[in-house]
């Protein structure tokens, strides 16, 4: 594994934050709409019609894809089915602010979780990186402000992105561990539509529960279509892809850090929409999450 960083593995890790950071806008935004489990069996079942004219022939026989279920089905289940249910589930009853701040934690369990089950050693610069990447989210959050902190308090959709934080690091780490046929492997397009495959397999099972012990309801617009197709297209198909990629390249580790790029993102979005000027504060996370980036990342 190269942990050194190179422009191209950074640009590939700096894409899924973008992404996700307008996920985490799309599922605030239409968590009235539709219930959390229902949405994220939508969006990846959008996403794997859009694959199957690339790697459709997986679903053969004798490809790989039946034969390595056990890995298949363990990968869609942590990256696909838990990841986004609990997120969109966090959205339901937590502030924008508290999920973020919660899943500024992805540093720190990609290093705990790796020592202890994948027997990755800690080094001394990437818990100085976790610490300044996470300064700088905590800034951000804060907007200058440290005492705003203090008043913060968990609720249960804080628990859920814990959860879901966790889901992510134990994904990201089985990544730099290939089990799967390499005819599958080899393929960007058809490892994702393998994890895709069992991942709505869950996703169904999820949303089926939803359905029969709650009482949802959809209401469908072309807004919420729009924001389907959105989903389903950049925070799933192109931000994995490039997620994949960029972790190969640099380690479960140092591509944690890029996750904290998230809130970054999601709050020049926010200064975006509502015509609001970028602060001092901003320039001040950027530099603190990117110095993390750089230090963890150095040899």
């Amino acid at each position: 594994m190269n942990t050194r960083m190179s422009l191209s593995t950074a640009l590939l890790l700096t894409v899924p934050p973008v992404l996700w950071a307008g996920n985490a806008v799309v599922g605030r935004v239409v968590h009235e709409w539709i219930p959390p489990m229902t949405l994220n069996l939508l969006r990846w079942a959008i996403a794997l019609v859009v694959l199957l004219p690339l790697a459709g022939s997986i679903l053969r026989p004798g490809s790989g894809l039946w034969t390595a279920w056990r890995r298949f089905a363990l990968v869609g289940l942590l990256g696909v089915g838990l990841y986004n249910s609990l997120q969109y589930l966090a959205l339901q009853s937590s502030t924008p602010i508290n999920v973020t701040l919660v899943a500024s934690s992805m540093p720190v369990w990609m290093l705990l979780i790796g020592a202890t089950f994948f027997g990755s050693a800690i080094r001394p610069k990437q818990v100085i990186g976790a610490v300044l990447s996470i300064a700088g989210v905590l800034l951000l959050l804060s907007r200058g402000e440290w005492r705003q902190l203090m008043t913060m308090q968990l609720v249960p959709g804080d628990l859920f992105m814990i959860a879901a934080t966790i889901s992510w690091s134990f994904y990201s780490w089985l990544l730099m561990h290939p089990k799967e046929p390499e005819a599958i492997r080899g393929y960007w397009a058809a490892f994702l539509l393998a994890q895709i495959v069992y991942g709505v397999m869950w996703s169904s099972m999820f949303a089926a529960g939803e359905w029969m012990i709650g009482n949802p309801h959809i209401v469908w617009s072309w807004p919420l279509v729009a924001a389907l197709l959105f989903i389903a297209l950049g925070p799933a198909v192109i931000a994995y892809r490039c997620w994949g990629a960029g972790v190969e390249r640099a380690g479960p580790t140092v591509a944690g850090f890029f996750s904290n790029m998230t809130p970054l993102f999601a709050a020049l979005m926010s200064s975006t929409f509502l015509g609001e000027m970028p602060h001092l504060y901003h320039v001040g996370a950027f530099a603190l999450i990117v110095g993390g980036i750089v230090f963890s990342g150095g040899r």
